[in-house]
């Protein structure tokens, strides 16, 4: 385990000159956790279509050289492919299986081939992808959903990181860890090797099939056609079916193919993705699956939800990219095994940074939004996935956060009222952390805020991938300590913390 022992106990001032107030005490951690290029995933390749979005592969060449490879020269490359990868992977030949029939209708003709040439082939139509080379940050913290075996005064956790690889396209990583009561974090040591979830059918809704498309941008008459053909719930052979009764109709339906590829596009954006249960919540991670997010799932934000009835779901927004557009979805799961994704739908679900509360108020979902890029703002509903009329709450600029504010992930509940921590972008771009209290029952108003940053990045915290950053993307409170997970300028995760008295004191008082 990785040790989280305090690293050093000064308190972080307002060192930007923002304000005189006396800095809430906060202590980091000496946890380190850094990019590990050597945790890679096993992907399909498919050689002439790297960085391409259209042309043609080179497919059909690669294969027939393969095939005519003797079989002693055959015989030796695959054992060259077991040496070397073989220990970086769980299954490798299950891998290479798989992507040899992935590819096999590039045959010209059907051949009966050894299982050493199919996996051969296969080998060639793989490559490896190191999820977090280029770095890792952004986490969030959740109590973990089983907590057998831990000891009086702990508590055991899931942190998730937003891991970013070739391209700059980001994933979704997991690690555990254990929290004490006396403020010490300690980190699981992840197993090695990396799991990719495999898609499982989902059934979808047509009304919010109608809501995505209308936020899109995309809700024509043609795609009313196929809206009004579906059934109030849908799946994979309704909705071709009524793709067909569309595509039928293409002489006078000018916008037909439009149509469809906006409704396929809609559709693929809601999936579900289940993991090995050989696999431990370190080695699973969420790679984009979706047009959606084919340019990465970024900034998770995890929180505990609890249902009025007592149940447990943990639930996730995050943002999905596909290189233009910009949208939260949610994630929801019950065990970090299976996960739901979703396209968020309103105008409160744009752009970047939703955080859920954790539980209804007044018998309605809560979020915090971002939805006009520079401020937080409350959003209630009666679903999850559909945010309307978002309701500005906060107060006035100050120098740290007066390009923009957000959230540090969901709010948490205290005595004294819904504490959230939040982000703010002050000059050379620099990124700090700050905190306010909202009332209980009306999180509207703002029962208190620190004038300055609580924490901004430390000398040894500046110099990464995105320099003068510090972020969270959710923080938990257990045994009256704040422990908060950041990202350090893209560079590396560690874990501070703050004594809840203490802070909400300055917050009732400042």
């Amino acid at each position: 385990m990785t040790s989280g022992t305090p690293r050093d106990l000064e308190g972080v001032a307002a060192r930007d000159g923002a304000s005189l107030e006396p800095a809430v005490s906060v202590t980091r951690t000496a946890l380190r956790l850094r990019p590990d290029a050597s945790r890679v995933v096993a992907r399909l390749f498919v050689p002439g279509q790297e960085g391409l979005l259209d042309g043609e592969s080179r497919a059909g060449s690669v294969v027939e050289r393969i095939l005519a490879l003797d079989d002693a020269t055959a015989k030796v490359a695959l054992a060259g492919v077991h040496e070397r990868f073989a220990g970086r992977h769980r299954d490798l030949d299950g891998l290479l299986e798989e992507h040899f029939e992935l590819v096999a209708h590039r045959f010209s003709q059907p051949l009966e081939l050894s299982d050493e040439r199919r996996r051969l082939v296969g080998s060639y139509f793989t490559h490896e992808l190191a999820v977090e080379a280029a770095a890792l940050c952004n986490p969030s913290l959740v109590a973990h959903p089983d907590q057998s075996g831990t000891r009086h005064g702990e508590l055991r956790c899931v942190m998730s990181l937003r891991a970013v690889g070739e391209g700059h396209i980001s994933s979704v990583e997991f690690r555990t860890g254990v929290a004490s009561a006396g403020g010490s974090f300690l980190l699981d040591e992840p197993r090695r090797h990396l799991a990719v979830g495999r898609t499982v059918a989902r059934r979808h809704d047509r009304e919010h099939l109608r809501r995505a498309l209308r936020d899109r941008g995309a809700e024509g008459s043609s795609a009313t056609y196929v809206l009004d053909s579906l059934p109030e719930t849908f799946d994979t052979p309704d909705l071709e079916s009524a793709l067909r009764a569309l595509r039928d109709q293409v002489v006078t339906r000018r916008d037909a193919e439009e149509a469809i590829e906006g409704v396929r596009l809609a559709v693929a954006a809601d999936y579900a993705v289940t993991f090995p249960e050989c696999a431990s919540i370190s080695e699973r991670v969420l790679l984009p699956s979706t047009p959606a997010e084919s340019r990465g799932m970024e900034d998770a934000r995890f929180v505990r939800f609890v249902e009025d009835d007592g149940s447990v779901t943990y639930l996730a927004t995050y943002t999905a990219y596909d290189g233009a557009r910009v949208a939260p979805h949610l994630l929801e799961t019950a065990d970090f095994t299976t996960f739901r994704s979703t396209q968020l739908t309103g105008t409160a679900a744009v752009d970047k940074g939703m955080a859920l509360f954790p539980r209804r108020i007044g018998g309605r979902f809560v979020a915090l939004s971002r939805w006009d890029r520079e401020n937080n703002s409350l959003v209630t509903s009666d679903s999850l996935t559909v945010w309307e009329d978002p309701v500005p709450f906060e107060r006035g600029r100050r120098a740290w956060d007066l390009v923009q504010r957000g959230n540090c992930g969901s709010p948490i509940e205290t005595a004294a009222g819904w504490l959230v921590l939040t982000h703010g972008v002050g000059p050379m771009r620099s990124y700090s952390i700050g905190a306010e209290l909202l009332d209980l029952e009306d999180p509207t108003r703002v029962l208190g805020q620190l004038a300055g940053p609580l924490v901004v990045p430390a000398a040894d915290e500046r110099d990464g991938y995105v320099p003068n950053v510090v972020y969270s993307c959710g923080s938990l409170l257990h045994a009256g300590t704040l422990v908060v997970p950041y990202g350090m300028s893209d560079a590396s995760v560690g874990i501070l913390t703050v004594e809840l008295d203490a802070l909400l004191e300055r917050l009732l008082t400042g």
